[in-house]
């Protein structure tokens, strides 16, 4: 991949079954990473998917300079990010930004994160007016008085794809994300949120999904949301213990 210098920004994002989107996003999102930063990347994991999804990855890396393509056992949205955050650090990004393979999110909001990465922590996105569905908006008002019940931080929208953080911000609370969680984002946000980290929430825009079928469907979401309440507590605990 050659030297990398500072300022080298990844784009992360998972991939499962989105054989319907993954042409238009890798394009998408490969011109931010041509634009923005020195040596930047586009890494795309395909995460098990049963459709043509790594087939056209695979494909797109002839087409696309700065794409790479990994091939992974499906594992869930959450233990992938995990997986994609620590191939960000161990291949010297100095900025990790993620987002999802669905084309919900649009790289017009990208500028101002990079903008500003400097002057925050992290910058995540606030999905307003959000146009995927009403149970969405339900599940992340719940998680959100969930996360103030149970941590006492105030997120605005905890889970959001779309967020920017520093090398050492993802660095210090990425270990303290247990292996497998499926919610790594979500705890991510609550982790910089407990320490008083500098986090800015940027309204975003957040379209429905471009093509395919969401592989999480509303009895799933339920069945994640009660596990979580259940992994947050203990972490709760873990969190006092340690402080």
């Amino acid at each position: 991949m050659g030297e990398i210098t500072k300022n080298t920004l990844f784009i992360v994002m998972p991939a499962y079954n989105e054989e319907a989107n993954i042409r238009a996003v890798a394009r998408q999102w490969h011109e931010i990473a041509l634009k923005y930063g020195n040596h930047s990347r586009l890494i795309i994991f395909n995460d098990g998917s049963k459709d043509n999804t790594w087939t056209i990855l695979t494909e797109l890396e002839d087409e696309l300079p700065r794409l790479t393509a990994i091939n992974k056992e499906n594992s869930g949205h959450g233990a992938t990010l995990r997986t994609a955050y620590e191939y960000a650090l161990g291949n010297g990004a100095d900025y990790i930004f993620q987002t999802d393979s669905d084309g919900q999110t649009l790289t017009d909001d990208f500028p101002f994160f990079w903008e500003n990465r400097d002057h925050y922590s992290a910058i995540i996105g606030h999905r307003k007016n959000r146009q995927d569905g009403f149970s969405r908006i339900v599940v992340t008002k719940v998680l959100r008085a969930v996360l103030l019940l149970i941590f006492h931080v105030n997120i605005p929208d905890a889970n959001t794809p779309f967020r920017i953080m520093k090398r050492i911000t993802l660095q210090t609370y990425l270990s303290r994300v247990p292996d497998g969680f499926n919610l790594t984002n979500v705890l991510l946000s609550v982790l910089m949120a407990s320490a008083g980290e500098n986090v800015l929430f940027v309204p975003i825009s957040f379209r429905p999904r471009q093509g395919g079928v969401n592989s999480i469907n509303l009895r799933r979401i339920m069945g994640i949301g009660r596990q979580a309440v259940r992994d947050f507590l203990a972490i709760r605990k873990e969190l006092k213990r340690t402080k």
